[in-house]
């Protein structure tokens, strides 16, 4: 008698393991899977505030070339990175460039960078940077509109002293009580137009990447 009930609690205890197990496993799916639907919503969202919807008809996120590794220094990237590619009724109207300042005042400053097919700024965005509140974060665009004064620029028609900030003679707008942020930027984004004119005839050449999931 006490051997049968030893055994049907164990066998019990054994089923609510069991239970609670794939419980556990079918949350962290669930929650894998939010997880990652918010990252690339995320990713999107950040990707079409430099190129918008109208511009292209193709999935950016998917569209990607990964930077040859030749360029990682002067992109700042250390482990590499993907340039995603627009593109409207399949021809290449722009690209979108990953690139980090290791110059800002406190630390790096992550940018994505889209330039259009003649070479010029369609438009930047800082998606992470650690400088000063009030001071150097005026480089997001919520805070400031600085950063849209590099759309249109481009080295063909900024001369190099101009790719600087008012200041030191360029064309640049400072902040008040921050000089270095704004160097920062750009002089990273002169990098990045750099890396442009010397791989955009290898990425528009190349053709668009197979859809896997629909644009959204």
């Amino acid at each position: 008698m006490i051997l049968s009930s030893i055994r049907d609690n164990a066998l019990a205890l054994a089923l609510f393991a069991l239970i609670t197990a794939l419980l556990l496993s079918l949350v962290n799916d669930l929650t894998d899977d939010r997880i990652a639907q918010a990252e690339r919503l995320a990713a999107q969202s950040a990707l079409l505030e430099v190129i918008p919807s109208e511009r292209h008809d193709n999935d950016m996120l998917l569209d990607t070339q990964p930077v040859p590794q030749q360029f990682w220094s002067l992109l700042g990237l250390e482990k590499g990175g993907n340039v995603h590619i627009a593109r409207y009724n399949n021809e290449p109207v722009a690209v979108i460039i990953p690139t980090i300042s290791h110059e800002g005042y406190s630390g790096d400053i992550a940018m994505l960078v889209g330039v259009n097919l003649d070479g010029s700024v369609a438009g930047v965005r800082v998606v992470k940077h650690r400088e000063t509140p009030g001071l150097g974060d005026k480089v997001e665009l919520r805070k400031n509109s600085w950063i849209l004064d590099f759309n249109g620029r481009s080295l063909s028609n900024t001369p190099p002293q101009k790719w600087a900030v008012k200041k030191a003679g360029g064309d640049f707008d400072q902040f008040t009580g921050a000089t270095i942020t704004p160097r920062a930027v750009i002089n990273q984004l002169v990098n990045t137009l750099t890396y442009f004119d010397q791989d955009n005839d290898r990425l528009f050449a190349l053709k668009q990447t197979p859809k896997t999931q629909d644009k959204q």
